[in-house]
């Protein structure tokens, strides 16, 4: 794990003063080090009865694409609002900078889904539960989540309790 941590940028100051941002931009610039990552998020699944892959736009998008592709599964877009062409669902939640929106697509998923959800970073969890509850309201399940990035020391996993997670890098 220590060749991914080597290719985690620390950006000081971003998005405001007295945060450090955790930029994956190196890794995902890196075709060694995208490739190890997306094996090593995809191997707690292998063998698993999930049916669809979902990523969270932006950067969830693309580990939970690779990932899909790798599990051989679909991957399902939550988008910001207004992105998504088709009739969608939508859900509003709070950040620590503020609020925020995610859709899908109405027919993306059913009862009969286990979902697994794909995204870089895990830090306050309130995207990710948010994004849990949006895949939930089709009826499907969330199986597991997966991350690149958990920042530990903001304790995010409280908000997500009541799933299975997995992180590669612990910060």
């Amino acid at each position: 794990m220590q060749r991914l941590k080597d290719k985690i940028r620390d950006i000081p100051d971003f998005p405001k003063p007295g945060i450090i941002f955790k930029d994956i931009t190196p890794l995902a610039k890196d075709p060694a080090a995208l490739r190890l990552a997306v094996h090593y998020l995809v191997q707690p699944f292998l063998g698993r009865d999930i049916t669809a892959v979902a990523g969270m736009e932006a950067r969830g998008f693309i580990f939970g694409s690779l990932v899909a592709w790798e599990l051989n599964l679909p991957f399902i877009p939550l988008r910001k609002p207004g992105k998504l062409p088709y009739d969608a669902q939508s859900i509003s939640y709070d950040l620590e900078y503020g609020s925020a929106s995610l859709e899908i697509h109405t027919d993306a998923l059913n009862a009969n889904d286990r979902v697994l959800l794909i995204d870089d970073l895990l830090a306050t969890g309130g995207t990710a539960k948010a994004s849990c509850e949006l895949i939930e309201q089709l009826g499907a399940t969330v199986e597991a989540l997966g991350f690149v990035i958990e920042l530990d020391f903001i304790n995010g996993r409280k908000q997500l309790e009541d799933y299975e997670i997995h992180a590669l890098l612990h910060y």
